[in-house]
């Protein structure tokens, strides 16, 4: 059996590289967040919950942004294809931004966002 070489297959980029780090000053208080994606994964086995968690680091503290994973199915039957890893990042970054604008998130760690608004924030995106 031939053993697959670095040659053979494409580098992966970096899960956090998924979206660029970027800055958001709240609406109310001025304050400017800086925020950094980290990562995502499937929250079934890790948080009991339908979900794919985003995880975000802003100005170092961990908020997840949580993305049901019926929007998912939602989003394959109505465009015939799976949203990518790189969409899910940058609805959920999307998201984040306008809640942070909005001065939303306060002592929260993980924000909802139901099937609907992940269809809502995929078409505002132009990802359908």
């Amino acid at each position: 059996m031939e053993i697959p070489t670095k040659a053979m297959h494409q580098v992966a980029q970096v899960m956090s590289e998924l979206v660029e780090p970027f800055d958001v000053t709240g609406g109310l208080t001025g304050e400017t967040y800086h925020v950094r994606f980290s990562h995502l994964w499937v929250a079934i086995s890790t948080r009991h919950s339908d979900t794919v968690d985003c995880k975000f680091l802003v100005n170092g503290r961990g908020v997840i942004v949580a993305l049901a994973h019926p929007g998912y199915v939602l989003f394959h039957q109505r465009m015939g294809r799976r949203l990518s890893d790189r969409e899910a990042a940058h609805i959920a970054a999307a998201y984040l931004r306008q809640c942070l604008q909005d001065d939303l998130v306060g002592d929260h760690t993980v924000l909802y966002l139901s099937p609907e608004e992940v269809l809502a924030w995929a078409e505002r995106l132009g990802f359908l």
